[in-house]
């Protein structure tokens, strides 16, 4: 008999004993995100969810509900997203259309086929088997985030203005980077972020740094175990005031201690953003991950009072 919690998450019910055995599928997709209100599914707005899943419901011929590793906000880009979803055994042999070829196989070229019919704004890059007890959301370890900024005329491309924040005066990365490795850790982001109701703010903030690269250009590069709603753009956008002068050394590290959001939090552009990868554990231990954070987010992580850095027991 299928999982009743992972049924519930995929949107679907168990009927009772005799409920079909279910197959998780794991996808690897890309897109665009200039378009799209964001990936949540919204009332007659486009959204990466809606167009994957009205792509996958013309395919399997019913509602297909997805879950993603990590939401993304309007107009951020994905090189690296992961989702999965569940099919009966029938669904997925009935993929082939009865010919001798491997049904993921099937499933991404037509997959491909139906968003590119979009314009391919969305595109699937692998589709496979997930493992046993793997989740796009709870398994994950990590995502990495890339940031792009030219910060003058000189280093300013037409090209490239899509996916590049063009900013009008000389940033210090040397300075950036201080700021940046100031907030590395563990700790309540609550200044940096857009609480959800009954989530937590408190993040592990992983990796953080920017580097200019041959052409000029700056990248900055962050990784956390998750990041809360607006987080990677508030960061930048706060590093920013630094680099170009506007606040004084310590600044970030400062807004952190205070954990309030406020109108000094500003959202850098949302365009440059990029999901550039969403990392894993070994087959092995993705179930194991999968409850560890599952029991992490039940008790909401979060403690009055708690200070910035402290972890809650």
């Amino acid at each position: 008999m299928p999982d009743t919690d992972l049924l519930a998450e995929a949107g679907l019910t168990v009927a009772g004993a005799d409920a079909p055995a279910l197959t998780r599928i794991r996808l690897r997709l890309a897109y665009d995100g200039t378009d799209f209100s964001g990936w949540a599914r919204q009332p007659h707005l486009p959204t990466v969810q809606a167009s994957l899943e009205d792509a996958l419901a013309l395919l399997i011929r019913r509602p297909v509900r997805v879950t993603v590793a990590g939401r993304t906000d309007a107009g951020v880009h994905a090189r690296g997203q992961v989702v999965h979803f569940d099919l009966t055994e029938a669904e997925v042999a009935e993929l082939t259309r009865g010919r001798d070829i491997d049904p993921m196989y099937s499933l991404l070229r037509r997959l491909r086929g139906v968003l590119g019919r979009d314009g391919h704004r969305v595109l699937v890059h692998e589709a496979a088997l997930a493992a046993r007890g793997f989740d796009a959301r709870f398994s994950a370890l990590a995502r990495r985030y890339s940031y792009r900024i030219a910060d003058g005329p000189a280093c300013w491309d037409p090209l490239t203005r899509g996916i590049t924040l063009w900013h009008r005066d000389p940033l210090d990365v040397n300075a950036m980077n201080h700021e940046a490795a100031s907030v590395l850790g563990r700790y309540d982001f609550l200044t940096f972020c857009k609480p959800r109701e009954g989530a937590t703010t408190i993040r592990t903030l992983q990796e953080f740094s920017f580097t200019r690269g041959s052409d000029g250009v700056i990248t900055a590069r962050l990784v956390a175990d998750a990041f809360c709603h607006n987080m990677v753009r508030a960061l930048i956008g706060a590093t920013l005031k630094v680099g170009d002068g506007r606040e004084a050394p310590g600044w970030l590290a400062a807004r952190l201690a205070e954990q309030t959001r406020d109108s000094r939090t500003v959202l850098a552009a949302p365009h440059p953003l990029v999901l550039e990868e969403v990392l894993y554990p070994g087959d092995e231990a993705l179930a194991a991950r999968a409850e560890q954070t599952r029991a992490k987010r039940a008790a909401h992580d979060v403690v009055p009072g708690l200070a910035a850095g402290a972890s809650p027991e």
